[in-house]
């Protein structure tokens, strides 16, 4: 019972290390909802401003290498593009209500950041927690899969929406797919999707904190705030594959050999 209780305990350490990013985020978010008393500055540029400090404060402390820094780049970007098309006035999904000065269109600058979070998160514990897999599919496959989960986030206002059938050749493609993790000393296992359901449940957790905090809105929000709907856990869900497949671009995939079964021994005779 104490291993357990030390492991646990160790376990949620390196959790809350490798959310270190999206925590500062989430923090930054609720506190200048009830409090922000610098004028002259809008509440958006000053989360954008924090974001990009705390940013250089894990590089310099070293607590963030440059290739995780480099995902982080790569997810601001990718999702810019997305966050453009959605918040357009023809798409409308959700809106920023404040005003910015560093922003594109009707996005403000900082939104990239938020996705980040995802990316320096599975970066992080990958790292923390030495990660290894059995039965992990080629990485050409994913790679196509992510490609078109990426791809139906924005065609799916115009044509039949697909995530069903990517959410199906996902369970097809990973459904025999196990992470290993190393708390201590050993390392502990359990299938990659539930892994990845247990961190799109978190995001999802996330994402209502941060319209609570004002940050952004849904249509159904526009009147007053309400808990965003657990359907949204499939976008999550698609989104969290999605990261994972970019960070896999920077890491090696150690996969686990497995131990060959001795051959029974059979009774002979003469």
């Amino acid at each position: 019972m104490k291993t357990f209780i030390i492991e646990f305990w160790r376990f949620g350490l390196k959790q809350a290390n490798a959310c270190m990013f999206g925590g500062f985020l989430l923090a930054v978010m609720l506190i200048t909802r009830y409090w922000y008393p610098i004028e002259g500055l809008h509440r958006y540029d000053f989360i954008f401003l924090a974001a990009i400090a705390f940013q250089v404060f894990l590089l310099i402390f070293k607590l963030e290498t440059l290739r995780e820094a480099f995902v982080i780049i790569v997810f601001h970007l990718v999702a810019t593009v997305m966050e453009l098309f959605k918040t357009s006035d023809a798409i409308g999904a959700w809106v920023y209500p404040e005003a910015y000065v560093f922003g594109i269109g009707n996005v403000p600058l900082f939104t990239g950041f938020m996705y980040s979070a995802v990316g320096s998160y599975l970066a992080r514990v990958w790292r923390l927690f030495d990660f290894q897999y059995s039965y992990y599919p080629p990485k050409w496959a994913t790679v196509v899969l992510v490609t078109l989960v990426y791809i139906n986030f924005f065609s799916h206002h115009f044509i039949w929406d697909i995530r069903w059938l990517l959410l199906a050749a996902t369970l097809l493609m990973f459904y025999r797919t196990t992470i290993y993790f190393k708390v201590i000393s050993k390392h502990r296992s359990m299938p990659l999707l539930v892994g990845w359901f247990l961190v799109a449940m978190f995001i999802w957790f996330a994402e209502n904190i941060a319209t609570f905090a004002n940050i952004w809105i849904y249509p159904n929000q526009s009147d007053g705030w309400e808990m965003v709907p657990l359907a949204k856990l499939s976008s999550w869900f698609l989104l969290m594959l999605l990261s994972f497949v970019l960070v896999t671009l920077i890491k090696d995939i150690k996969v686990r050999k497995r131990t060959p079964q001795k051959e029974p021994a059979h009774a002979t005779s003469d």
